[in-house]
């Protein structure tokens, strides 16, 4: 199972329901040592908070991919928002507009 598959079962598993956190990609380095956890969150008042949670339950995510996934090495996990997905919607929400 993908990297970004497992985040996002983790997610479902670990946030409450106050928000919807939606996974849009792992970057994983060509060394597998690193990956970085891209997500969006609506409303978009939580980011910041789902942010600081992620980033506080990265060591639960490095167990969870342990348990889960067939990696040999566990890569150091970081989490982000995805502001090139926010800007995409905005841009189509824009356009959309337009076309009104």
């Amino acid at each position: 199972e993908s990297i970004a598959h497992l985040a996002a079962d983790f997610f479902a598993r670990e946030s409450n329901a106050q928000s919807l956190v939606t996974v849009t990609r792992a970057d994983v380095s060509p060394d597998i040592r690193e990956v970085t956890i891209f997500f969006s969150v609506l409303p978009e008042t939580y980011e910041q908070t789902v942010l600081a949670f992620a980033k506080r339950k990265r060591s639960e995510f490095r167990e969870y991919l342990k348990k889960h996934s067939a990696l040999q090495r566990l890569p150091t996990v970081d989490f982000e928002i995805d502001y090139g997905e926010k800007n995409r919607q905005r841009i189509e929400d824009l356009t959309r507009k337009d076309k009104k």
